[in-house]
């Protein structure tokens, strides 16, 4: 069998990670006809289609998810190679910004195993809310930035997670009456407090803000403390807290929360490899409890 390129792997990757063409090619430095071709030559060396194409929708077929795994494993081994060559210890400071919830649900783990194989690389981690992310990014005070995003909206990051989010309280004496629901939620601009408002002035249920604080360690110590319900992603729920996921509670549904990663342009080396590696441990599912 004929070796497969691994720049056509890479623009396979990166056609997925960044939603389309031109996107894609813009993160390879190559033209949308370009990404385009190598996608049709992958194609007619592996004799699969691996991409659902249409003017306004770009999905995987059944053979190019099987492919996808393997093409990020033999990427991964090719650039660990190229870069164990190259840069025997890799070295240097790399400034990560991301939400305070998601570096202490699933990024500690993940960042750790990055600082146990490559222990001459510093992270400075600088967890804000997401508009202050992304602030500090647009001014190049980072190298790469977590962000959460509406699922499906057109972005230049890599989507690295997505989990349904839900209500979560104490116990049951604030869902299910006609008094307004009282709101443990972080300050503006705080993406799950808006989406919690959002969704409650659509079903027409009324609510107040009854705690506010910006750590999410205060947010939960209120829940506790029956202040309030607040909004989190489902696998970020504690064990003593209850979850209202059922249309019974009288609460409204809540669309899905995504992560996605940003990348500044003219990354180092220590950068591009901490980048590679969470995209890598995130959509794994046995990094997923990360």
């Amino acid at each position: 069998m004929k070796s497969i390129d691994p720049d056509l792997l890479r623009a396979f990757v990166a056609v997925v990670d960044c939603g389309g063409f031109s996107q894609a090619g813009a993160r390879l430095l190559r033209g949308q006809s370009a990404i385009s071709l190598q996608i049709k030559r992958l194609e007619q060396q592996l004799g699969v289609r691996l991409l659902n194409r249409s003017p306004r929708h770009l999905s995987l077929t059944g053979e190019g998810e099987m492919i996808l795994d393997h093409a990020r494993r033999i990427l991964d081994l090719n650039d660990a190679l190229a870069a164990r060559v190259r840069e025997p210890e890799l070295s240097g400071i790399v400034r990560l910004g991301t939400p305070e919830d998601f570096a202490t649900s699933h990024l500690s783990n993940v960042l750790a195993r990055f600082a146990d194989s490559h222990p001459h690389v510093a992270i400075e981690v600088t967890c804000e809310f997401t508009l202050q992310v992304l602030e500090r990014f647009n001014a190049g005070g980072l190298d790469l930035a977590m962000v959460k995003q509406e699922p499906g909206l057109a972005t230049n990051g890599t989507r690295v997670w997505r989990e349904p989010l839900v209500w979560v309280s104490a116990d049951r004496r604030h869902t299910g009456t006609d008094e307004p629901l009282p709101l443990a939620v972080s300050p503006p601009p705080c993406v799950y407090r808006k989406r919690a408002t959002n969704a409650l002035d659509a079903s027409g249920k009324a609510w107040r803000i009854a705690y506010t604080c910006a750590s999410l360690a205060g947010t939960l110590a209120a829940v506790r403390a029956g202040l309030g319900v607040t909004v989190l992603p489902k696998d970020m729920v504690p064990a003593d807290l209850r979850l209202f996921d059922e249309p019974h509670h009288g609460l409204p549904d809540l669309r899905d929360t995504e992560m996605a990663l940003l990348q500044a342009p003219a990354l180092s080396a220590a950068a591009a490899r901490l980048a590679s590696h969470i995209v890598r441990e995130l959509e794994r599912p046995a990094g997923n409890d990360g």
